[in-house]
């Protein structure tokens, strides 16, 4: 457990992971003696950003990366789902402050606590021109659905027993148990609805540069230019006549090294993007007269997630150990330049959609300050391992580095070997779903965040059979269980603040900070959302020139 209690040593603890830091940071170009103070205020993070004025023809937008598919199962991920989210609607919508409406479902009721029933919005038509049916939308889950699916969303749909057209505009799904996780996931891309006969007639190559997407949003793809850049078109026939894009095309590039981006960015050679991590240069940006950048509220944490339950992280008390070894505000200080919020939970309180009161007095109970003779103690009782924790990190990232070299100076200063493995940016995400690429590590540093605004979201991730369960830690599985089952809001509450009591001291994932988003914009536009929603709904319809 994370103890509020800061032991005597810290100082030089932190003394020496700032100085490994500041040997390597690009956050110190701000100025010789450190890391460069940032202007926000964590307390009060944006939702929307001042829609844009005028008509602008093309606006350039840069990604991480490419994305490999555009096909909605397929964008578990920051590139994709930015993509995405203008492309392609769901079942319900994300608004900006992270609450959900109807989305191409007009009305959802829940019969019981194990049947739902959509009511499918009239009108809406697909890119190509065809009505959007109920048999659409039936298609849309069922094809994620079952043991056979390939989908990375598949964890929302485990429970969910049949799929039906059950009128012209009805659609009923249900559930094999009551899992209150299911209906709140339709305002992710878990729930956003293809054409049924584009799927069919695609098939592999649906959402890649070769295959013919068919969605129902405000922009359409245009021109995917496989390694180059893709851009999406406004779509002048949307269904939704009230909303009136000022934007008509929208070009991603895939500038990959942050540096690079920065200058994309300052020099305007790209007009924006979102960062999911903070960039070595924000400073530098925050400070240009050529660009804005907001901090957006925001449902991601960034953890140090255990892979090996065999090695060292598989014991329970090196886990606890490390954590209590880390000091969490000097991390969010010298990596994140203060754009950060140090995280004694996963769940931050972002995501506390409901019981606000009994989450916040839940947390109060953990601290983020570093006891570093209670983990030599923790590591001394597991045997003083010599066996090295190797922990990979993203490639092109200064904060993955900086963040090891933190890990990496916490750990010696308790006896433990951290090495860590560097791993390109094009392969990392692989580590999320595929075993074989996690074989010979113990940990990889992860921007997880929930899908919508409810703390179980994320703490299911811990039970038995999920696919974030890494090291098969299932100490809260009954509780978890109950709580999926749980619809009142106050008694679901309680039970995930005790799941939570058994996450944050078992530590199948080491929490170390919460994150705004970053939205970064050339001053000759304005009005793409800022806040976590732009993942899930159309965040340029807003945005346009500034003149």
């Amino acid at each position: 457990m994370v103890s509020r209690k800061k032991a005597a040593g810290t100082a030089a603890v932190l003394t020496v992971a700032a100085l490994a830091l500041a040997g390597c940071s690009g956050a110190a170009k701000g100025g010789a003696s450190g890391p460069a103070e940032l202007s926000l205020d964590l307390n009060n993070l944006a939702t929307t950003t001042p829609a844009g004025t005028t008509p602008v023809d093309n606006v350039k937008w840069n990604l991480p990366y490419e994305p490999s598919s555009i096909d909605p199962i397929f964008t578990w991920n920051y590139a994709e789902n930015t993509v995405d989210a203008s492309l392609c609607e769901s079942l319900m919508r994300m608004k900006p402050d992270l609450s959900q409406e109807p989305g191409l479902a007009s009305k959802v009721e829940t019969q019981d606590d194990k049947t739902v029933i959509y009511t499918i919005r009239d009108g809406v038509k697909f890119w190509d021109g065809k009505p959007m049916t109920a048999e659409d939308v039936a298609f849309s889950i069922q094809r994620q659905t079952g043991s056979s699916t390939k989908s990375y969303w598949a964890d929302y749909f485990k429970n969910v027993a049949s799929v039906a057209v059950t009128g012209a505009n009805q659609v009923t799904v249900k559930l094999s148990k009551a899992d209150v996780l299911f209906t709140q996931a339709m305002g992710s891309a878990a729930g956003a609805i293809v054409e049924k006969a584009a799927v069919e007639s695609g098939g592999q190559a649906f959402g890649t540069p070769k295959g013919n997407l068919q969605c129902t949003g405000p922009y359409k793809v245009g021109k995917w230019d496989s390694g180059k850049s893709l851009t999406m078109e406004r779509n002048d026939a949307y269904w939704n006549t009230a909303v009136k894009p000022l934007v008509k095309q929208v070009t991603f590039s895939f500038i990959a090294d942050e540096s690079t981006a920065i200058n994309a960015l300052r020099t305007g050679d790209v007009d924006g993007q979102f960062f999911y991590l903070p960039p070595a240069g924000l400073s530098q940006l925050q400070k240009s007269d050529n660009v804005t950048t907001t901090f957006g509220k925001s449902f991601v944490f960034w953890t140090l997630a255990p892979l090996n339950k065999d090695g060292a992280l598989g014991d329970e008390k090196i886990r606890q150990a490390l954590s209590l070894a880390i000091d969490r505000p000097a991390l969010t200080k010298v990596v994140f330049q203060g754009a950060a919020i140090p995280a004694p939970t996963i769940a931050g309180p972002a995501m506390w959609g409901y019981q606000q009161d009994t989450f916040a007095e839940a947390a109060k109970k953990y601290g983020t300050d570093p006891n570093i003779e209670k983990a030599k103690q923790l590591v001394q009782e597991a045997g003083s391992p010599k066996t090295p924790i190797v922990l990979a990190v993203q490639g092109s990232s200064a904060v993955h580095e900086q963040t090891a070299s933190a890990i990496q100076a916490a750990g010696q200063a308790i006896g433990l070997n951290v090495q860590t493995k560097v791993i390109p940016v094009e392969q990392f995400g692989n580590i999320y779903f595929d075993p074989a690429a996690r074989k010979g590590l113990d940990g990889f540093f992860t921007t997880n965040y929930s899908d919508f605004a409810d703390p179980l979201n994320v703490y299911a991730f811990f039970q038995t059979g999920n696919s974030h369960d890494y090291i098969g830690w299932n100490t809260a599985d009954d509780q978890i269980t109950k709580a999926l089952a749980t619809s009142n809001e106050a008694d679901r509450a309680k039970l995930v603040t005790d799941i939570q009591d058994k996450v944050t001291t078992g530590l199948p994932w080491i929490p170390l900070a919460y994150e705004p988003t970053t939205l970064i914009q050339n001053k000759r536009i304005s009005g793409a959302v800022p806040s976590f929603s732009y993942l899930y709904a159309p965040w340029a319809v807003t945005m346009g020139g500034t003149k």
